[in-house]
């Protein structure tokens, strides 16, 4: 039975079926594979492009993709397979969904069941920069936080938004233990740290383990968890 044509429009996605050993199509130019053809971003496919290639099945999550794009696919006979993650939790029943999605055996990684344990670490996460917008409350990088003791604090006023805007300020006021400045989506370095450090001690953190879920996850918690244990010491 000859491969299913996947399109894939999540870089997670794209590595999770890269693991399993089915190379998608086409794929964003966020996904870090230029040897596969790229149909634009995230956030601005090239819908005519995609229908063109007569994919089996698009997939996109409700995180990094628009619903227009998604309802313009399906409006042209695309399958498209809608992944929706809020939690560590959600991580084993996309992949699940996904691999049955494309006709493969593929299993889920094993995930301990959600325990968190007590905060050791209170930390600040931004992700992006002017303005400044951090990690809020419902997403993916907080859950995953939470599974190793390490609680995501949110200035006075913005807890119940997804990436609240912030001031550095009212962030400090806060009094976080550390600030983790992810390699992405802004491309915090060296040459940011002396402006975070105002807030607290500053650790650069590889963006994808806290974004990119799937396949990565387990290793994710696991690098991540032994920087916790650094930080918490």
């Amino acid at each position: 039975m000859p491969s299913p044509r996947v399109v894939s429009l999540v870089p997670s996605v794209t590595e999770s079926l890269l693991a399993w050993g089915l190379e998608p199509v086409a794929v964003t130019r966020f996904c870090e594979h230029p040897e596969l053809r790229s149909v634009g971003g995230t956030k601005d496919p090239d819908i005519a492009s995609i229908v063109a290639m007569q994919p089996d099945l698009v997939v996109v999550n409700t995180e990094e993709n628009r619903r227009q794009d998604a309802e313009d696919l399906a409006a042209a006979g695309v399958e498209v397979l809608v992944l929706d993650i809020d939690t560590v939790d959600d991580v084993a029943p996309a992949l699940d969904a996904l691999a049955q999605a494309c006709g493969l055996d593929a299993v889920a990684p094993s995930l301990d069941p959600a325990v968190d344990p007590p905060a050791r670490v209170r930390a600040f996460v931004p992700i992006w920069r002017r303005p400044w917008m951090a990690l809020g409350p419902r997403c993916y990088g907080t859950s995953l936080l939470a599974r190793l003791g390490v609680d995501v604090v949110q200035p006075e006023g913005a807890a119940d938004q997804r990436y609240p805007t912030v001031e550095l300020d009212a962030v400090a006021a806060a009094s976080p233990d550390v600030v983790l400045a992810p390699s992405e989506p802004y491309p915090f370095a060296e040459r940011h740290v002396a402006e975070l450090a105002v807030v607290a001690p500053v650790h650069l953190v590889d963006g994808k383990d806290l974004f990119w879920w799937g396949w990565r996850t387990p290793s994710a918690i696991d690098r991540l968890g032994h920087l916790v244990d650094r930080w918490a010491a």
